[in-house]
């Protein structure tokens, strides 16, 4: 059985660095994983692409998101699913943090 931990804000649970992208994984199973990241101005993430499916959602700041070559800007709360094999881009206009749950399929 896994341990429950008590709820927490998500934003709260990651700090920004200066001139950095940091990241925290809260889950890791063969079937997914749940990974908190914080962006400082003007870092990103390059376009790439993944074998499986993703949502992102914004939980502070603001985000430029490219999917498929088409971008749009995110603000706090809001989400973008990534779906597999499709190029995506991440960029920081401002410092904004998000969560990425990442699914595996078989």
């Amino acid at each position: 059985m896994k341990q429950h931990t008590r709820a927490e804000n998500l934003a709260d649970l990651i700090g920004y660095q200066d001139g950095a992208v940091v990241s925290m994984t809260l889950v890791k199973e063969s079937s997914g994983s749940v990974t908190l990241f914080a962006f400082d101005e003007d870092q990103g993430l390059s376009e790439h692409s993944a074998p499986y499916d993703a949502m992102v959602h914004i939980l502070d700041g603001e985000a430029e998101i490219t999917v498929g070559g088409e971008a749009r800007t995110l603000r706090n709360g809001g989400m973008q699913i990534l779906p597999a094999n499709i190029p995506h881009a991440v960029k920081a206009h401002q410092p904004f943090k998000m969560m990425l749950v990442m699914i595996r399929a078989d």
